[in-house]
C-alpha cells in the first residue's frame, strides 16, 4: 500500500523514506486507530511540507510539488478526517510550532471556503439559469466544433476565478467578510460579460432583480458600459455595499487588469465563443501552479463529482432531490459537527457574564452573522466622527488639567502602531492593505470616543460633578479601552488576528486589558450578542491563564500591596454570604457560606444558567471605573469593594456583657413583631437576660448617615421594649472604637477560603 501510494503521487525517494520512517516510529510507540493508510497520508504531508526543492532560477520552493488534495485523494481520506488525524499526528511527532500554525491556517481557509461555497450556489442560481435545466445536444458531426459555454461551465469558471484571485490576496484568504465581498465582485464581472455578449443573454435568469429595465424589450440594446450589480447583490444577499465597492475598486479591478496584461484572460468579452475555452484553460493552469507552489488545498474540489466524499459537503442543492439524500445526510452532519466543534467562525457561549448577552438572534448563515456584526458596529458609530464630541470636550475642559492633548496624541500613536502591525507580513499572518487598516482604525477611534464619553458622563453623575482629572490621566485606562475597541472591530470583520494579537502589538498586559472589558460592555448597549460572547471569552482566557504568566502585571500589583492578598470576605459576592441554620440563628462563622460549600464561581455560573439574574439588576461588579484605576486611600489597608451598600448586607454580632447580645442586621433577617420597618432598613436587636428563665428583647430600626469623621451617625426611629422611648440627640458611631477592634480580631481568626477571581483582580 505504501509503494502504491508513493507511485500514485510520483513522490521522490527522500520524501517517501522520511515519511515511512516517521510512520514506523510512531506506530511502534502509539496505537494508531483506523486505517494505516490514513496515518501514512499525515506522514507524507508532513514530510512533503518540510522539504524545499531547488528551481531553475537558483531559487527554492517549499514542498516537493505534491499537493494536499492529491495526497488525500490517493489515500481516500476526507479533509475533515485529515484535520482530525493531523492534530493527533503533530502532537505525537512533536512537530514545530511553525508547522502547527500552518495547519491551523489551512484549516481556517478550508472553513471559510466551505462557507463561501455554500453561499455561492444560491447567489449564482439567482443571477443565472439553473444548470440542471440544460439539455445536452448530441454531436452530429465528427469534426470538433467549439460550443458555447454552458451554465455549468460558467459556474466552474466563476468559482475558479474567485479562488485564484483570493489566493493572490493572502490577507483575504481566511477573512470571511472580505472573501465574501470578493466573491460578489467575481459574480458582478461574470454578469456584466454575459450581458455585454450579444449571444450569451440566454445564460441569465430573466427574474433576476438586477437586470436592466430594457432587458425584456424586444429590441434591447447592449449597454455601452458594463453594468454594476454590486449594490443589488449586497441588498439581496447580506452584503455590505461600502466594503464590497472598496474590494472591487482597490483589489479586484487592478488584479483583473493584471490578468489581461499577462494574457491569462483575453478578449473584450470573456464568454465569447472563441475566448471562453482559452480563458478557462489558462485560468485553471495558473491555479494548478499556484496550488503546487504556494497553496495546499485545491479549492476546486468543491466542483468535483466526489466533493461530498472528499470534503463532506454536497455539490449542488438541487441534486439532493435527485440523488441519494439519505446517504448525504451523515456527511452533512459530520461537516456541521466539525464546524460546531471548531467554532472558529462564531464564538461559543462563555461560562460567565451571561447576563450581558442580548436576546438570541434569528438563526443565520456564518456570512450573514459576520455581515450583521459589521452592520451593527457601523450603526453604533453612524453619524459620529473619530474625535471627541462637544460634550466630551466640555468634560475635558471642566477638569483641573485638560487631558485633551494627551488623549488625542495617545490615540494617534496607538493608531500608527496598529496600522504598521496590521499591514506587516509575518510567518503566521500575511499583511493586509493599508486601506483595510485605516478603515478598521477609524471605526475603533469613533467607538473609543463614544464609549469614553458614556463612561465620563456616568462617572460625573455618580461622583456628583467631582474632578475626573485623575482618571482621565490614567494611561493604562486609555490604552486598554482603545485596545478593546480595536478588538471589537477586528472581531466584527472576522479577522484572523484574534486576541491576544492586539495586546501583543500594543505591548499591553492582559491583566490591564481585563479591567476594562466589563466597563465597556456596561457602557455600550449596542454590542451584538456575538461581540459580548467574544469579550467574555477573552475575560475567561485571562482569568484562566494569561494573568498567571511570569511577566504578568498581577505580580507587580501584589508586590506593591506588600503581598497582602485579598481574602475571601473581600472578594466574594455579597449574595453568597448566608446565615446558617436556614436563617433561624447565627452560626459560628456568620460571614461564611452554608455547608455543603458551593464555590462562588460555580454558584455564579448556576445563577447565570438559571436566568434569575437580569440585565436590569445589579451588575457583576459594583466597582466603578474610577475605583478600578485609582490607588487605595492613604491609611487604608484596602479599598472598599462593595461600596456603601455592602454593610447592609452583612450581619454583626457582639456580646456586650454576660447575658446580653447585640445584633445589627438587615430588617429582612429579623422577625421583629409590631415594629414598622421599611424594606432594606437596618435594625438593631438587643437580647438581655433579666432573670433566670426570662428573656427581654429590644428591637430598634436604624437609619444611618455617613459623617465627616469616616463614621456612621445612627438615627433611632422607634423603640419596642414594652413602652415607648424617645431619643433627643443623634449618637455618632465610629468604626475606630472598641467594637471595630474586636470585630477585626474576630475576622482575623476566621479561616480564609477561595473567592471570585474576577473580583480578586479588580481588588488588586
Amino acid at each position: 500500500a505504501v509503494e502504491r501510494l508513493c507511485r500514485d503521487l510520483n513522490l521522490d525517494a527522500a520524501s517517501a523514506a522520511e515519511a515511512l520512517r516517521d510512520f514506523t516510529a510512531l506506530r511502534g510507540t502509539y496505537s494508531l486507530e483506523g486505517e494505516a493508510l490514513h496515518w501514512l497520508a499525515c506522514a507524507l504531508y508532513s514530510a512533503c511540507r518540510r522539504r524545499r526543492l531547488p528551481t531553475v532560477g537558483s531559487g527554492a520552493i517549499e514542498g516537493n510539488g505534491v499537493s494536499l488534495t492529491r495526497i488525500l485523494r490517493s489515500a481516500r481520506l476526507s479533509l475533515i478526517q485529515f484535520f482530525s488525524k493531523m492534530k493527533k499526528w503533530m502532537d505525537m511527532s512533536n512537530l514545530p510550532q511553525e508547522f502547527r500554525e500552518r495547519v491551523e491556517q489551512l484549516e481556517r481557509n478550508f472553513e471559510v471556503s466551505t462557507v463561501i461555497f455554500k453561499k455561492f450556489e444560491p447567489i449564482f442560481f439567482d443571477i443565472f439559469q439553473s444548470p440542471f435545466e440544460e439539455t445536452s445536444k448530441p454531436q452530429r458531426s465528427r469534426k470538433q466544433r467549439r460550443v458555447p459555454c454552458s451554465v455549468k461551465d460558467l459556474f466552474n469558471f466563476c468559482w475558479t476565478l474567485f479562488v485564484y484571485t483570493k489566493g493572490n490576496f493572502r490577507m483575504i484568504g481566511d477573512d470571511l467578510v472580505n472573501s465574501y465581498h470578493l466573491l460578489l465582485c467575481c459574480l458582478d464581472l461574470i454578469f456584466a460579460n454575459a450581458l455585454l455578449c450579444p449571444n450569451r443573454r440566454d445564460l441569465l435568469n430573466p427574474s433576476f432583480k438586477g437586470l436592466p429595465v430594457e432587458f425584456h424589450a424586444p429590441e434591447s440594446r447592449v449597454p455601452a458600459e458594463p453594468p454594476c450589480v454590486i449594490a443589488t447583490l449586497c441588498e439581496l444577499h447580506d452584503g455590505l455595499l461600502v466594503e464590497a465597492k472598496g474590494i472591487k475598486e482597490h483589489y479586484f479591478k487592478p488584479y483583473i487588469a493584471k490578468l489581461f496584461d499577462r494574457k491569462i484572460l483575453k478578449g473584450e468579452c470573456l464568454l465569447d465563443l472563441c475566448n471562453f475555452t482559452e480563458n478557462s484553460k489558462a485560468l485553471n493552469k495558473e491555479y494548478e501552479e499556484y496550488v503546487l507552489t504556494v497553496g495546499d488545498f485545491d479549492e476546486r474540489v468543491f466542483l468535483g463529482a466526489d466533493a461530498e466524499e472528499e470534503i463532506g459537503t454536497r455539490k449542488f442543492p438541487a441534486e439532493v432531490l435527485v440523488e441519494k439524500a439519505a446517504a448525504r445526510a451523515p456527511v452533512e452532519c459530520h461537516l456541521q459537527q466539525h464546524f460546531e466543534k471548531k467554532r472558529s467562525l462564531a464564538p461559543s457561549t462563555p461560562l460567565t457574564g451571561r447576563r450581558y448577552l442580548r436576546e438570541q438572534e434569528v438563526a443565520a448563515t456564518p456570512v450573514a452573522s459576520a455581515t450583521q456584526s459589521v452592520c451593527r458596529l457601523q450603526s453604533i458609530v453612524a453619524g459620529l466622527r473619530n474625535g471627541p464630541s462637544e460634550q466630551l470636550v466640555a468634560i475635558f475642559e471642566s477638569c483641573a488639567r485638560s487631558p485633551m492633548e494627551s488623549i488625542v496624541s495617545r490615540v494617534k500613536e496607538i493608531g500608527e502602531t496598529f496600522c504598521c502591525s496590521y499591514t506587516q507580513s509575518t510567518d503566521e499572518q500575511p499583511g493586509a492593505h493599508i486601506d483595510f487598516a485605516v478603515n478598521r482604525l477609524k471605526l475603533a477611534e469613533i467607538l473609543y470616543y463614544k464609549i469614553l464619553e458614556t463612561i465620563m458622563v456616568q462617572e460625573t453623575r455618580r461622583l456628583h460633578g467631582k474632578d475626573l482629572t485623575a482618571l482621565l490621566e490614567q494611561d493604562l485606562f486609555h490604552r486598554s479601552l482603545m485596545a478593546c475597541c480595536l478588538e471589537i472591530v477586528l472581531f466584527a470583520y472576522s479577522s484572523p488576528r484574534t486576541f491576544p494579537w492586539i495586546v501583543e502589538v500594543l505591548d499591553l498586559r492582559p491583566f490591564y486589558f481585563y479591567k476594562v472589558i466589563e466597563v465597556l460592555i456596561r457602557s455600550e448597549e449596542g454590542l451584538s450578542r456575538d461581540m459580548v460572547k467574544h469579550l467574555n471569552s477573552i475575560e475567561e482566557q485571562i482569568l484562566e491563564s494569561l494573568a498567571w504568566t511570569r511577566n504578568s502585571a498581577l505580580w507587580v500589583a501584589l508586590e506593591a500591596s506588600e503581598n497582602k492578598v485579598p481574602t475571601c470576605e473581600e472578594v466574594i459576592f455579597p449574595s453568597n454570604f448566608e446565615a446558617s441554620n436556614g436563617g433561624s440563628g447565627l452560626g459560628h462563622l456568620p460571614m461564611m457560606p452554608l455547608s455543603p460549600i458551593i464555590h462562588p464561581r460555580v454558584k455564579e455560573v448556576r445563577t447565570d444558567l438559571g436566568g434569575s439574574l437580569r440585565r436590569d439588576m445589579q451588575p457583576l461588579s459594583p466597582i466603578s471605573v474610577h475605583e478600578r484605576y485609582s490607588s487605595p486611600t492613604a491609611g487604608s489597608a484596602k479599598r472598599r469593594l462593595f461600596g456603601d451598600d455592602s454593610p447592609r448586607e452583612m450581619q454583626m454580632e457582639k456580646i456586650l456583657t454576660k447575658g446580653t447580645k447585640l445584633t445589627i442586621a438587615p430588617a429582612s433577617s429579623i422577625g421583629a413583631e409590631n415594629v414598622s420597618v421599611s424594606p432594606g432598613q437596618t435594625v438593631l436587636t438587643m437580647t438581655t437576660t433579666t432573670a433566670p428563665g426570662k428573656v427581654g428583647q429590644v428591637t430598634i430600626p436604624l437609619h444611618g448617615i455617613a459623617n465627616e469623621m469616616d463614621g456612621i451617625t445612627l438615627i433611632p426611629i422607634s423603640v419596642n421594649s414594652g413602652q415607648p422611648c424617645k431619643v433627643e440627640a443623634q449618637a455618632p458611631c465610629h468604626p475606630q472604637g472598641n467594637q471595630a477592634q474586636e470585630g477585626q480580631v474576630s475576622a482575623a481568626s476566621k479561616p480564609k477560603r477561595t473567592g471570585s477571581l474576577a473580583l480578586f483582580y479588580r481588588k488588586v
